[in-house]
């Protein structure tokens, strides 16, 4: 265990406080001693998972892990993503550059005082981490812009779908916006003081992201040079990503913009050829050809054609870091300032000050396109379908102080119906903003607890609406399935909450996916399986609204034939009484220890679950099987002190530590943790000396 009191020799001078959930509040004379100390502790703490991250978006987990990683490695190494990480790192601005290299020389720092006793994860692994780098970091950054931007298998899956089916029909399983978002447009939300207990602005995040252990947020209030800001940073990244200062709140959700396009390159299309060599543990090293074209390199091939990527993140020198600017940011000009230098992933911002503000800001590098709209592969050969550079900061959806008092995002399309130009996107359906506007709108007085319980809200208002509807077609065709009678009863009846213990929420779930895919079915046969969008259940309950019959004839037929389907499911997987049904059984979380839950014997010690949880894809509180919130945050801007967050699991990755995974029950009960700002009862206090 790395010391967190007492004195350790460093390369500044600076304090670093724990409080009550482990959580370093760190001090120290300039910018750079303070992000030379957040790197040290949060090596200290997460120094296997930072590696760990640098080597799954490098592609080197076989190294380590052996064979059995060899298909994440090669789908990483067919991004070039080592590459176009040192690519970014020879072009950072001077100012970028010093802020990287004091926290490269934290970490590096931290590194050196554990290599005689390292984290257990490396012993069992048995290897030794090589020094951090500036690369390192903006890998980590890369791996994030990949989870949230990775969307290129979408067109491939749509372009399969268009050969097989009816291409109108086809398309209109992919829309871009729902019909039913409120604009303006993972959850974050911000209400004017106008709307809140204390008159002032409060401000709220949930990042819905996959289930890891250790958690994917590190929490952290640095604090000198200028700089006073707390809240969540990436472990390996410098600043807070998400948080506040003396002056701002913000919060973050992914865009959802389409900065992916796959180009059908040409037999006679020029290539650069390039060897990839992965390590593998246990075996000979295997090597891996990647051709390189002028869009990107080839990620795939379909029917024999090679599909070259082109990716906002591999734009060779338009990585910047404006985080620690924004970290400084007094205000909503100084907040757009930064947010001009942020280059992915595409994001919203949601902002708060302690003027009584609020505003949202779209933020990336997003792709014009001209003659194509993004969704399908392209002929690589002709120049039309070329990005036309990128759209501008400034016509970005904005929107400051609504005369509602309210912003919602939650993933849902921000543009207008008419945006003028050609956009595409995975949005989100309007089931989650909606619904947060609506407890937002239904009290007066708001407080930071309604946050809280707003955040783990069930209902489903999707599922409700279905249930309703297919009891509805049940009893216009005045049907007599005995069968069907006890499921009819539980959907009648439901109140639309996906609770664990619920068999109307299980029946609806198999409902969902048997309609789905009934539906998918109709526009392209033989491929409705595959289909999972998430737009999907928005075109279903337009479809079920509409009821067209191009699709099917008698949709109280459809309906009522994908519901006897559905029963009969959920009775050969959970038995004949559908009273006894349980929804969490199918929506349980194991949230394991990636090295330690797979150690003989005691494994299980370093795993949390199986746990039937609550919620689903389209409620608030977004959970399922692989994803869920990745932290909880609510920024009081009455008295900083009063704000709460809180992580998964807990704040460090070692087993012994006491902060391993302290935060999870509640986490799981849907409470959280104050994160001292102005007010600190220290409880280990750690000295950095030269």
């Amino acid at each position: 265990m790395p010391a967190t009191s007492g004195t350790v020799r460093a390369g500044v001078a600076a304090q670093v406080q724990r409080d009550a959930q482990g959580v370093p509040h760190i001090s120290a004379q300039s910018v750079e001693d303070v992000l030379y100390a957040q790197g040290y502790v949060t090596a200290n703490d997460r120094l296997w998972q930072m590696d760990a991250l640098r080597r799954l978006a490098a592609g080197d987990m076989s190294e380590i892990a052996g064979v059995g990683a060899l298909e994440i490695d090669t789908d990483a190494r067919r991004l070039r993503m080592r590459h176009l990480a040192e690519a970014h790192a020879q072009r950072l601005t001077p100012a970028d550059l010093a802020l990287f290299r004091a926290f490269v020389r934290g970490v590096n720092a931290s590194m050196d005082a554990q290599r005689k006793a390292l984290p257990v994860e490396f012993v069992l692994m048995g290897y030794q981490p090589r020094p951090w780098t500036i690369s390192d970091s903006i890998l980590v950054a890369l791996q994030m812009y990949r989870t949230l931007t990775d969307s290129w298998k979408d067109d491939v899956q749509k372009m399969q779908l268009l050969a097989k089916g009816d291409a109108a029909k086809v398309n209109a399983l992919f829309p871009i916006r729902s019909g039913h978002e409120v604009q303006p447009g993972s959850n974050a939300w911000a209400v004017s003081g106008k709307l809140t207990a204390t008159g002032k602005p409060i401000l709220a995040n949930d990042p819905h992201l996959a289930w890891t252990f250790p958690a994917t947020w590190y929490q952290v209030h640095l604090k000198g040079g200028g700089l006073n800001a707390a809240g969540v940073s990436l472990p390996g990244l410098p600043g807070v990503i998400i948080g506040h200062n003396e002056r701002i709140a913000w919060g973050v959700t992914n865009l959802g913009y389409d900065v992916q396009d796959l180009y059908i390159e040409r037999a006679n299309e020029p290539a650069r050829q390039e060897m990839e060599v992965i390590r593998i543990k246990g075996a000979a090293p295997q090597q891996l050809p990647i051709s390189v074209t002028r869009h990107g390199p080839v990620v795939t091939q379909e029917g024999g054609r090679p599909l070259a990527l082109r990716w906002a993140a591999a734009e060779v020198g338009t990585f910047t870091y404006p985080m620690v600017q924004l970290n400084m940011a007094r205000n909503w000009t100084e907040f757009r300032d930064a947010l001009r230098r942020y280059p992915g992933p595409g994001q919203n911002f949601v902002y708060a000050d302690v003027d009584g503000n609020i505003g949202y800001q779209a933020t990336g590098l997003l792709p014009i396109r001209q003659a194509h709209d993004g969704d399908v592969p392209v002929d690589g050969g002709d120049p039309k379908f070329d990005w036309q550079g990128f759209l501008p900061f400034d016509q970005l959806p904005n929107f400051y102080n609504p005369a509602s008092g309210l912003i919602v995002t939650a993933n849902q399309n921000p543009w207008p119906a008419e945006p003028g130009f050609r956009l595409n996107g995975d949005f989100a359906p309007q089931y989650r903003s909606n619904q947060i506007r609506a407890r937002l709108e239904a009290k007066k007085a708001l407080t930071t607890e309604d946050m809280l319980s707003i955040q783990t809200d069930i209902y489903a208002a999707f599922s409700h609406r279905l249930a309703r509807e297919t009891v509805a077609a049940y009893e216009r065709r005045g049907a007599k399935n005995p069968a069907l009678a006890e499921p009819t009863k539980l959907l009648k009846n439901w109140n639309g909450l996906m609770t664990a213990d619920s068999a109307a929420a299980y029946a609806v779930t198999l409902l969902y996916q048997n309609i789905r895919r009934a539906i998918a079915e109709r526009a392209a046969p033989g491929k409705g399986g595959a289909y999972a969008y998430q737009m999907a259940p928005s075109v279903v309950e337009n479809l079920m609204a509409a009821k067209p019959k191009d699709w099917f004839p008698d949709w109280d037929e459809a309906i009522v034939k994908a519901f006897d389907e559905a029963m009969a499911e959920g009775r050969r997987k959970q038995g004949d009484d559908p009273n006894r049904w349980r929804y969490g059984l199918v929506n349980e979380m194991t949230l394991g220890h990636p090295v330690l839950s797979r150690v003989p014997y005691v494994g299980r010690y370093f795993q949390i679950g199986p746990v039937e949880m609550n919620g689903a894809s389209t409620t608030v509180k977004q959970t399922t099987t692989r994803i869920g919130p990745s932290m909880r945050w609510v920024a009081d801007l009455s008295n900083w002190d009063r704000s709460v967050n809180n992580l998964v699991v807990g704040e460090s990755g070692h087993v012994l530590s006491g902060h391993f995974r302290d935060q999870w029950k509640a986490y799981w009960a849907g409470t959280s943790f104050p994160l001292p700002f102005t007010k600190l009862e220290a409880k280990n206090t750690l000295e950095l000396v030269p």
